[in-house]
């Protein structure tokens, strides 16, 4: 009897303990792409070039990546939230970001009734905005002028704007707030990123607002965002776009446009039209065409552009699995890639990918 009554007595002194240790559900997700790839006036990783390549090819459908996600309900509708997420290169077997592990997220959170609110590493509001009306549905990102150029993942002014973390582009940022509400048909979105510069005020500092409404098969989704660098030079960038679902037809376009200033005596303006269409051709297999225009203007320096097209061909093996084929064509006008470069090139790529 007394060591019965000890058991039950331990086992009631644990109990409160054992609730406060259950850990939040806890979610591993994935996505594995690779394909293989030639290309002639590109390179290995995209770039301009005068030759031809072939190889292996990671994220051309969908950015490789590793993440763990999870949410706790503390209840009154209140919740806890927190995402960490890394790109991968398959081809090599290598992190996508050789300085930040969790490159791709890195948050935690709050939210309820109201909406949440994460803190951490998280893509800018013009990537929020565009992901849900981009042409070719935010695939091929390393590629994508909607990503590269309208959300500034490849903006290519040599600045760091914001707390990105490389001067080539500021998709992500870190050290930064973001308010998502989502209110029936209306998703409001606010974001600030703290400079944490040691120049102190708003340097490197970013702040942004974004909206969309979905309803009756229309998606329209804007964003603006302020972005600061650490010698105060600022980019103004804002993106508005569509996509309606016709029956088996799904129609997207796009426009954006990024004012910079490179320097205290030059600036650099980018903008970016795109449309394209996804059809369901049969409960197996997808189609999609895409076309891009990027224009750019710089002090001192001859305008120049250039002409994407892109087109996917999918075939699902199941949910989580799909065979791919991709071509794509680039067309540069006024030097864009560089005179020592051919002025057309072409990609094609068969690949797999699976979501875990």
């Amino acid at each position: 009897m007394h060591r019965t009554h000890f058991t039950c007595a331990l086992a009631l002194a644990a109990a409160p303990a054992l609730a406060l240790a259950q850990p939040s559900s806890l979610t591993i997700y994935g996505i594995a792409d690779a394909g293989v790839r030639h290309t002639s006036g590109l390179t290995a990783a995209n770039a301009a070039s005068d030759g031809s390549t072939n190889g292996v090819a990671s994220g051309v459908n969908s950015t490789s990546r590793l993440g763990f996600r999870g949410r706790e309900d503390l209840g009154d509708g209140l919740f806890a939230l927190f995402n960490l997420e890394t790109g991968l290169n398959l081809d090599t077997g290598t992190t996508a970001n050789a300085t930040k592990f969790f490159d791709r997220a890195a948050t935690v959170g709050l939210g309820g009734r109201w909406g949440q609110v994460t803190a951490g590493r998280q893509t800018n509001l013009l990537a929020d905005a565009i992901s849900p009306v981009d042409a070719v549905g935010m695939r091929f990102a390393a590629f994508n002028p909607n990503i590269a150029t309208a959300a500034l993942s490849s903006h290519g002014l040599g600045v760091e704007y914001g707390t990105a973390g490389a001067n080539t582009g500021s998709y992500r940022l870190d050290n930064a707030l973001k308010y998502t509400g989502r209110f029936g048909p209306v998703t409001a979105r606010a974001m600030y990123s703290f400079g944490e510069n040691a120049g102190g005020g708003s340097r490197q500092s970013s702040a942004g607002l974004g909206a969309a409404v979905a309803a009756a098969g229309w998606t329209v989704s804007g964003a603006y965002q302020r972005f600061k660098s650490a010698a105060d030079l600022e980019l103004d960038a804002a993106t508005l776009g569509a996509a309606y679902q016709w029956g088996a037809v799904r129609l997207a376009l796009n426009t954006a446009r990024s004012d910079a200033d490179t320097s205290a005596t030059a600036r650099a303006v980018q903008r970016l039209h795109s449309a394209g269409a996804t059809w369901a051709a049969t409960s197996a297999v997808d189609l999609t065409a895409a076309f891009y225009r990027v224009e750019r203007q710089r002090t001192a320096r001859r305008d120049d552009a250039y002409n994407r097209a892109m087109l996917f061909a999918e075939y699902k093996l199941s949910q989580r699995s799909r065979l791919y084929l991709e071509v794509d064509r680039t067309h540069w006008s006024g030097s864009y890639q560089g005179s020592a470069n051919k002025d057309k090139a072409t990609g094609i790529t068969a690949g797999v990918v699976h979501h875990f």
